[in-house]
């Protein structure tokens, strides 16, 4: 894609810090970093969302964010870390070549992930359980 700014970082027309490269996959710093270390996975193909990663891209992915992860947490002390992933504009993703953020933390550290927790009862649980699993076995 002649717009992605992604595209043009696996390129090489854009430089970045890569901590990591194979066939499929280049893994850079994120030059606006939550935590030290925070990197992103960027797969060499482009695909707009998770809705559009192929299979053999998906399997690879995680292998790579948990390694990621270990060397976050090997390299800077982290005692854990996040793999963040938005899909759509509504989720907060603002580059629309896919990617994942793998984000050191520790104890005690700033928070990155907030929601406020809602209490719901389980008649409204089932009740939407069952619409998902509804649309989950078309």
């Amino acid at each position: 894609m002649e717009n992605c700014i992604f595209c043009k970082i696996i390129s090489g027309e854009i430089p970045s810090t890569t901590i990591y490269e194979d066939n499929d996959f280049k893994v850079i710093l994120d030059v606006s970093p939550a935590t030290e270390g925070h990197a992103l996975i960027l797969p060499k193909k482009h695909y707009k969302d998770l809705d559009e990663l192929d299979k053999s891209c998906g399997e690879k992915l995680l292998t790579i964010a948990s390694n990621v992860g270990k060397a976050l947490m090997d390299t800077f002390g982290y005692e854990g870390y996040n793999i963040v992933q938005n899909n759509g504009l509504a989720a907060g993703q603002t580059v629309f070549h896919f990617h994942m953020h793998v984000i050191g933390r520790k104890t005690g550290g700033e928070s990155i992930l907030t929601w406020t927790p809602h209490n719901q009862e389980q008649e409204k649980r089932e009740e939407l359980g069952a619409k998902l699993k509804e649309t989950l076995t078309k």
